[in-house]
């Protein structure tokens, strides 16, 4: 095999795995307590880290849903699907036990087995239409 079958070869198999990292990371914190041991496994991501905690406390168990997984070198985006109730503070907004299902789109950097950054776009006005505190 020559050195650009061989690269390409490496680098479909590296994309792969980058996938399977990202549906398991979902897979183990939709619908499930999200401790920090259980974020460790899969995100070095420290700003991550903090909005998975930010968003637990709002949304306790709150579920991402993948609809669509793309990938390349080492980066995975995900269009999907934010699903939970509202039962803690928001920001101020005391709970509303409203639910939420709201698309979003996320886009992972993984280095070293873990998501080292992450880049992502959610309708956060559409979150707080659904919880009945805008028009």
């Amino acid at each position: 095999m020559d050195a650009t079958l061989q690269s390409s070869a490496a680098g479909t198999a590296g994309t792969q795995a980058n996938v399977a990292l990202v549906k398991r990371y979902f897979a183990a914190i939709s619908g499930r307590p999200k401790p920090a041991t259980a974020l460790e496994a899969y995100v070095a991501d420290e700003e991550l880290k903090q909005h998975v905690v930010f968003f637990e406390q709002a949304f306790p168990l709150y579920a991402l849903v993948a609809e669509d997984f793309i990938a390349q070198d080492n980066k995975v985006a995900v269009r999907a699907r934010f699903q939970g109730t509202h039962a803690g503070n928001l920001m101020g907004i005391a709970p509303t036990m409203k639910a939420v299902d709201v698309p979003f789109i996320i886009i992972y950097r993984i280095a070293d087995g873990r998501i080292a950054e992450h880049w992502m776009s959610i309708d956060q006005s559409e979150v707080l239409k659904q919880i009945g505190v805008a028009g």
